[in-house]
């Protein structure tokens, strides 16, 4: 299992690193790839354990930890309506298609199959979208429902699973349930996040800290789900809230954190969406007692109701959200239309679904999974590849807010400069006359604050001066790099000739990716 993992992360990097290179969504590639070879290696099993307690935490944490807490509470009317509302009304719906469609199978098993299939996975919908320039407020729903609708997915599962194993069903136990685990994650992770941000006010460590960020999710996940609660809603309420409090971290803990995440997020991303494509095989052995053409039937079927609900559900809701009138304000119609159409499947469902009990038939097992794997890979081809092509053709643009950040960036910038400056001249005036080293550091302090302050005013023309000329900050950018590409060579030239120690190498070019990462937008 080891290699096989091991194998499966060297292809998929390597997939992934193509899609970067031609600008193509790389979980779709990874996905198509995965169906390809799938016929072609060896089984590659898809442990739940493995999705549910070493994936999805860190995944659901990152994405916390990078959202922003007011953008969400801004939407938290629509963000509601669809990480629960949807979330019930699609496990209903195609529970109640999956059981006239298969009248064999138990009610509650339909029902389970529906909260399986029930969340989408944002992951490849938000790449898109940030890639083409969606809006701000329609990424940050899809972000926020992708953050709490699994909560919601997995309860109904174990409800409904524990159903069709005990044979009953009790409709207020289930919501007493449901209940108990978001209200159990909310306060594991409130007291997790005090707990967390308490160590973080006495460490000032970026190494310590970044090393106990990264055990964060697994610690809330398994708290919460110790007790039966929601480790999702857990991990979540972990992130957002040491998210909104990372400026009282140290400049060193915030830029080794945004490094850690980001190659976390990719080393695991590519891996999960692989492993749904490698499942083909296995998915496909377990089926018996069905002809091709009635699975095919039962497959699409499925899809087209997984995919129709949401769109219903998207409508009523925004209907809803403009009666209501009362914080949030309505999406337009091109977002209605974006947001109903964002509803890819991923990993979680998959691996829910490899989690149904053995108490299960076989039969109904087998189906079920066939049935949850044509979804996520439907939602994901379909939905997936065509989701560039309905952005572009709505013209749904996010160039107006580009603007706007950039004109509140250059005040704000400018605000700071001030406030800056006028701290610079409280000093000068406290220390007494300056000497003429001294007088020569101020006015590189000056220079400095200015040349920041312009660079966030150039921008607002788009990094061109005048008849498309090149701004001083450009210039000043461009020179550098080419000064300090040179530094380089010169340090590893007078190391190669052992006249420099391979540390202090190391050191000095710290210095220089440092110098250069700022000059970076």
């Amino acid at each position: 299992m080891g290699l096989q993992l091991l194998l499966v992360a060297g292809g998929a990097i390597a997939v992934a690193a193509v899609a970067r290179r031609r600008g193509w969504p790389a979980p779709l590639l990874l996905v198509a790839a995965g169906l390809l070879v799938s016929p072609m290696v060896p089984a590659v099993p898809l442990q739940p354990e493995l999705v549910l307690f070493v994936f999805l935490p860190p995944l659901l944490y990152s994405a916390a930890l990078d959202s922003s807490y007011l953008r969400l509470r801004d939407v938290k009317r629509a963000v509601a309506l669809l990480s629960v509302g949807l979330v019930v009304f699609t496990a209903a719906v195609v529970g109640f298609v999956v059981h006239l469609l298969l009248p064999d199978l138990p009610l509650a098993l339909a029902f389970a199959l529906g909260a399986i299939i029930a969340p989408p996975d944002a992951v490849a919908a938000v790449a898109v979208g940030r890639r083409l320039g969606l809006p701000r407020r329609a990424l940050t729903i899809l972000v926020g429902e992708s953050l709490f609708n699994d909560a919601t997915a997995l309860t109904l599962y174990r409800v409904a699973i524990g159903a069709a194993v005990g044979g009953t069903v009790d409709l207020l136990e289930g919501v007493g349930e449901f209940l108990f685990a978001a209200a159990g994650g909310v306060l594991i992770g409130l007291a997790l996040a005090f707990v967390f941000a308490w160590l973080f006010q006495r460490t000032r460590d970026s190494l310590v800290e970044n090393t106990l960020m990264l055990l964060i999710p697994f610690a809330a996940y398994l708290a919460a789900e110790s007790v039966h609660a929601s480790g999702v809603i857990a991990v979540v309420i972990v992130g957002l809230y040491l998210g909104n409090r990372m400026h009282l971290r140290g400049f060193g803990t915030r830029l080794v954190s945004d490094a850690v995440w980001k190659v976390t997020d990719f080393f695991l991303e590519t891996i999960v969406f692989a492993l749904i494509g490698l499942q083909l095989v296995t998915v496909i052995e377990g089926i018996t007692g069905y002809s091709p053409w009635e699975v095919a039937g039962y497959a699409a079927a499925v899809l087209a109701v997984t995919i129709v609900s949401r769109f219903v559900w998207v409508l009523a809701a925004t209907s809803l959200t403009w009666l209501l009138r009362r914080g949030d304000r309505p999406p337009t119609r091109q977002q209605t239309v974006i947001l109903g159409w964002a509803g890819m499947r991923g990993v979680v469902s998959l691996a829910a679904a490899f989690a149904i009990p053995p108490d299960i038939p076989a039969r109904d097992r087998a189906m079920m999974l066939f049935l949850t794997f044509t979804t996520v890979i439907g939602t994901l081809l379909i939905q997936g590849t065509t989701f560039p092509t309905l952005i572009r053709r709505l013209g749904v643009s996010s160039d107006q807010e580009v603007y706007e950040d950039r004109l509140a960036e250059a005040a704000a910038q400018q605000a700071a400069l001030e406030a800056g400056l006028a701290e610079l001249e409280r000093l000068v005036a406290e220390q007494g006359e300056p000497d003429e080293i001294q007088k020569q550091v101020i006015d590189q302090l000056r220079e400095k604050s200015w040349r920041r302050s312009l660079s966030a005013w150039e921008r607002l023309g788009g990094g061109t001066g005048q008849g498309g000329s090149e701004t001083p900050s450009s210039l000043y950018r461009r020179l550098r790099r080419d000064m300090l590409q040179a530094e380089r060579e010169v340090f590893v030239r007078l190391r190669d000739e052992r006249r420099l120690d391979d540390e202090v190498l190391r050191e000095v070019m710290a210095q220089l990716d440092f110098e250069e990462a700022m000059m970076e937008r």
